[in-house]
């Protein structure tokens, strides 16, 4: 398992502990950001989906935040960059 595996093992936990979630996928986008500046300080380039109850009636920017939070402790050495799709139920179609 690459660190990069690692650190998204414990991204899962950490959504798992602050959410119900009925579908969650974590990419790791690093490889499309080598060179970069970010990509030098060894923090990664993860993108999120993730559906969970938690986020009816919660517009984005909240949704957003509430992500943030529930991996604050990985931002910035292990994540550089996050892109987040975050759902209630019925809003995502896989």
């Amino acid at each position: 398992m690459n660190i990069n595996q690692q650190r998204i093992a414990l991204f899962e936990k950490d959504l798992h502990e602050s959410f119900e979630i009925e579908h969650l996928i974590i990419d790791d986008e690093s490889h499309l950001h080598a060179g970069h500046a970010g990509a030098a300080s060894g923090g990664g380039h993860f993108k999120v989906a993730i559906v969970s109850p938690a986020f009816k009636g919660i517009h984005l920017v909240g949704r957003h935040r509430a992500i943030y939070a529930a991996l604050h402790k990985h931002i910035p050495k292990e994540i550089h960059a996050l892109t987040i799709l975050a759902y209630a139920p019925g809003e995502y179609l896989a």
